[in-house]
């Protein structure tokens, strides 16, 4: 009689061979070019995206493109040579800080000139453009046709432009963002219209070389023109002192707050009850110096002083005086 084979039951060996195909499918689908959920398996999800950082101090600005310029790329060199010179021109609303830079640096560089001149934002720009200054003041942020032929316009302050009466106005009120737009563009030509004597607004404006009246049209007006109006006249000169002089007691005008705080024959309006001292008064701006890209050695020396901690305190001191 024979013997039955003994051994494991058929189910046995299904099971074996299923466990085997699950492992290998679970092995194929592990494969190196499927990504791993598991941050810190794939590099490429965790490091970060490259930075646009500023050109390095030795580096032109325009070497990095749309980066923009830092005071970290200038530094105050150990020394510059003696008979060297500065040629800075520009901005009236910017005299103070360029009058106190110029001191700090002689002083810092014996032998060393800074010349300055003021007549306008728009002179000091051409002036730089035509090789005619190293440095020029600018009460506006550049033009892109100016930006287009190698300028840079680097901030170096803050201030706000003031609308100003003469002290013997009997215009006591504030104006609304409103009515200054309809008093400069010649909509309103009369005080009794804001609740001041029946007399004529007589409203004096910078001459466009002005870049006080650039911004004035651009942050005041909202891009719009100044009126036509008889009451409207436009200064031949950008001259601060003149103006506020010849405001008298029916003129309305307008200049860099630091112009005018010390000034004893006028003083400022009030818009939407806030004084150019305050955080949120609403017609504040930057101040710039601009040259033409590479800046050469003079310009980062100074450009360098400026932002030192000496600097900043010599600006931060023309703007209280």
């Amino acid at each position: 009689m024979s013997q039955s084979k003994s051994g494991p039951p058929p189910i046995v060996y299904i099971l074996v061979l299923a466990l085997i195909g699950f492992g290998v499918y679970w092995f194929l689908s592990r494969s190196p070019n499927t990504p791993s959920e598991n941050p810190s398996e794939n590099p490429s999800e965790t490091s970060s995206p490259p930075s646009a950082t500023a050109p390095a101090n030795n580096a032109s600005p325009s070497t990095a493109t749309n980066s923009p310029v830092t005071p970290s790329q200038f530094t105050v060199p150990e020394s510059l040579p003696s008979g060297t010179r500065l040629d800075l021109q520009g901005s009236t609303a910017m005299v103070s800080i360029n009058s106190a830079l110029k001191q700090g640096f002689e002083d810092q560089f014996p032998g060393v000139t800074v010349t300055t001149s003021a007549t306008g934002s728009g002179d000091g720009i051409n002036a730089v453009l035509a090789g005619n200054a190293d440095l020029g003041a600018s009460s506006r942020a550049l033009r892109a046709e100016e930006e287009a032929q190698g300028l840079v316009a680097v901030p170096v302050a803050e201030d706000a432009i003031a609308l100003v009466v003469g002290v013997s106005n009997p215009f006591g009120q504030g104006l609304s963002q409103q009515d200054v737009v309809d008093i400069f563009s010649g909509e309103i030509t009369n005080w009794s219209e804001i609740g001041g004597p029946d007399k004529p607004i007589r409203v004096l404006n910078r001459p466009p070389v002005s870049g006080t009246h650039q911004t004035f049209r651009e942050l005041v007006l909202n891009g719009g023109d100044f009126g036509n109006t008889p009451n409207i006249t436009t200064l031949e000169r950008d001259a601060t002192t003149p103006m506020l002089r010849a405001l008298g007691d029916d003129g309305i005008g307008y200049a860099t707050a630091a112009q005018i705080f010390n000034q004893s024959t006028v003083r400022p309006v009030a818009i939407d009850g806030l004084t150019p001292i305050a955080e949120q008064y609403p017609y504040r701006r930057n101040l710039y110096y601009v040259y033409k890209d590479p800046a050469n050695e003079m310009v980062q020396a100074f450009l360098g002083y400026a932002f030192s901690d000496e600097g900043q305190t010599a600006i931060a001191q023309a703007g209280q005086n």
